[in-house]
Parts: C-alpha cells; sequence; structure tokens
C-alpha cells in the first residue's frame, strides 16, 4: 500500500483539530517558521496519486469508482474514493489541494514549487516487492527523484532548488505489500526468512542499505516514516484467513515491525542530524475498527467497493459502492477511505510538530 512525506488535516466526529491540537492556521503559522517549502512524497499506493497511470503494471485505480469523492468525481489513480493523507497535510500547510505525480504528462512547471509524489502501488522497501507488479522501487522513485532537481535547478536555480529541498519535508509510506504480495501470498520471502529475519531485513533496507543514507545526500534533512496499518484487519486479509474478526497473527507481525522502525529512527537522528518523525497508523487504523462511532464510523468490516471483502484494484473496476463512503474505513478490501486518511492526518501534523519542528 504505500520514501517519504505524509500529510493530513482531520475531521473527526469529535473534530481533533479543534480539541486542543493543530488548527490550520497554526499549522501555516509553523510552516512558514520552519521555513517549509515542499513536500516530496515517496512510496506505495498509500501516496500514489497517479504514477502507476504511466506504468505497464495491472496495479492501477485511474477507473471508476476509485475517485468517486474526488473533485468532479475524477480517478486519477489514487487507491482511495477521493484524497490521500499527503493531499490533506499539502492542503493544510497552504500548498495544493491536490499532490500530482510525477508521471503526469500534465505536471506544470509550477507544481516543482509545492509538492511531488514519487510513489508507486505495490511497491515496497524490499526491490523484489516491486519487481513482482513491474512498479517502481524506492531505487527508482529515487533516480526520479534526481531528474526532479535537475527541473527544479532551471526553473528557480541552484541555491534556490539545494533550499526548497533542504528545507521541504519527505514522507516514506509503504511496507504493506512487502509482507501481504511478498511474504504471505506469494511466499517467495517466506522460503528465504522467517518473519522476524524478514522483518529485520526490511528494517536493513529503510536504514543501512541505502535509503534513507541516500535521501540525505540528495538533501533530505526532515523525515516522516508511515508506519504499515494492522494487516489482520484489512478485509481482504481476513476473507483469506476466513475470519470475521481482525487476524491477531497478522498484527502481531505488523506490530512488531513498526516497532523496529521506531528504534532505528533514533540512530538516523542521531548520525545522519535528519529530523525524523513516525507516523503510527497501525494504532489509528485498528482504534477506528474497534471504536468505530468514536469516528462517525459504521462500517469496519468490509469495504465500500462491491462486496468489500476481497475487491481492490482491477477487482473494483465498475463495481457498485456503497452509498456513503464516509462511514466505512476501507474504500476497498486493502485501502482506507478519504475520511479515513482525513483522520490519520491530524496525526501526521502532530508528528511534524512533535518530532520534526521540535
Amino acid at each position: 500500500m504505500k520514501l517519504v512525506l505524509v500529510t493530513i488535516l482531520a475531521l473527526s466526529v469529535v473534530p481533533l483539530l479543534l480539541a486542543g491540537t493543530l488548527d490550520i492556521h497554526q499549522l501555516r503559522m509553523l510552516a512558514a517558521k520552519n521555513n517549509v517549502t515542499c513536500i516530496f512524497v515517496f512510496g506505495d499506493s498509500s501516496v500514489d496519486p497517479g504514477n502507476n497511470n504511466r506504468l505497464r503494471t495491472t496495479f492501477k485505480g485511474n477507473f471508476p469508482p476509485y475517485g468517486k469523492d474526488f473533485p468532479n468525481g475524477l480517478p486519477t489513480g489514487r487507491f482511495s474514493d477521493g484524497r490521500l493523507a499527503t493531499d490533506f497535510i499539502a492542503e493544510a500547510a497552504g500548498f495544493t489541494k491536490a499532490i500530482p505525480a510525477f508521471l503526469d504528462p500534465k505536471l506544470k512547471r509550477e507544481d516543482l514549487l509545492h509538492g511531488i509524489s514519487f510513489a508507486s502501488a505495490a511497491s515496497g522497501y524490499d526491490d523484489l516487492t516491486a519487481n513482482l507488479s513491474s512498479v517502481l522501487p524506492v531505487s527508482k522513485q529515487l533516480e526520479y527523484f534526481k531528474h526532479y532537481k535537475i527541473h527544479l535547478r532551471q526553473l528557480v536555480g541552484v541555491k534556490r532548488a539545494e533550499e526548497i529541498v533542504t528545507t521541504a519535508i519527505f514522507i516514506l509510506s509503504m511496507g504493506t505489500n512487502d509482507f501481504l504480495q511478498n511474504y504471505y501470498l506469494e511466499t517467495i520471502r517466506a522460503k528465504q526468512y522467517n518473519v522476524e529475519e524478514y522483518q529485520n531485513y526490511l528494517v536493513s533496507r529503510i536504514i543501512y542499505a541505502g535509503f534513507v543514507q541516500e535521501m540525505h545526500r540528495l538533501g533530505a534533512r526532515r523525515l516522516v516514516v508511515v508506519g504499515v496499518p494492522p494487516l489482520g484487519c484489512l478485509p481482504l486479509m481476513k476473507t483469506l484467513m476466513d475470519q470475521t474478526t481482525c487476524v491477531e497473527s497478522y498484527n502481531k507481525v505488523a506490530f512488531s515491525f513498526n516497532s523496529k522502525i521506531q528504534e532505528k529512527l533514533h540512530i538516523v537522528r542521531r548520525v545522519l542530524g535528519i529530523r525524523n518523525g513516525y507516523l503510527d497508523i497501525y494504532t489509528m487504523i485498528a482504534d477506528a475498527v474497534n471504536n468505530p462511532k468514536k469516528y462517525g464510523f459504521t462500517e469496519t468490516t468490509k469495504g465500500c467497493c462491491g462486496s468489500g471483502i476481497l475487491e481492490y484494484g482491477l477487482s473494483c473496476k465498475g463495481m457498485t459502492t456503497c452509498a456513503d463512503p464516509s462511514k466505512y474505513v476501507f474504500w476497498d478490501a486493502v485501502h482506507p477511505t478519504q475520511r479515513m486518511y482525513q483522520i490519520i492526518a491530524d496525526e501526521g501534523l502532530q508528528a511534524l510538530n512533535r518530532y520534526v519542528f521540535s
């Protein structure tokens, strides 16, 4: 589902932004005070606004009913009914309402100044994950970021381009596909590693194999890393395991992996000097599933598209949907609704305030 910058502004039943947390005005003041210039996003379908539209892959969401609640009801390639967390945070920071895909042929020169996503649906920290689906691995996403920097220098000059990059926020959001597709469904890595060994391998890819180091070399000084969701609560996984409740064994794997990421981020700050924060979507989604009324949800067991228990991506194409996606935690059998992304957003803003701007 999901290197880079994540965002978002929550509108819950009891709006978190109005309950002692950051409001939009405060956020924009913080962004200005800390000279935040731009948002760069890397990851998987959790933050891909349409890069996969330009790839020869079946992992796309550029057809109805995806985009049902996006402005003008247009499918853009986002795997949701509307906007993603990164879109909300960019809007809250005063940049743009929708972060464009770097590979979008309609990308304008001025878009380079606000925020760009290099993310690719079905990608992961493990290059094999991306290769299985013919999508962009992290290494290719970073290569496109180098191309972006060339265009930015041509637009604003070398000095200003470097200032924009070093004061931008980078978001990294992926990991779900590494486990779901590359370990549990395809079982390729499961034949090579036990689950803890694979967790350690993925963490080493993030911290030691060059992802964060390369970002730092390219100018990253502010980073938000997004954890993986409670894998066992995804409707698809419950269906495959023939369970009506969350599959705890999968949730334990996700929780353990997230803990390992958080431990290593302290090293990143100390050794590389990158200010970084961790966005805990595991806790937020698990809480929404277990306490739906708290957030205004009425359906947590299935997605809004089709039957809600199996469909995602191409299998969701042309399917009927629920009447009100805002009442659902999940849009399809894997991905959250725009409403859930809004809720995640507020915590993303808090993570920026607590860890990146501190």
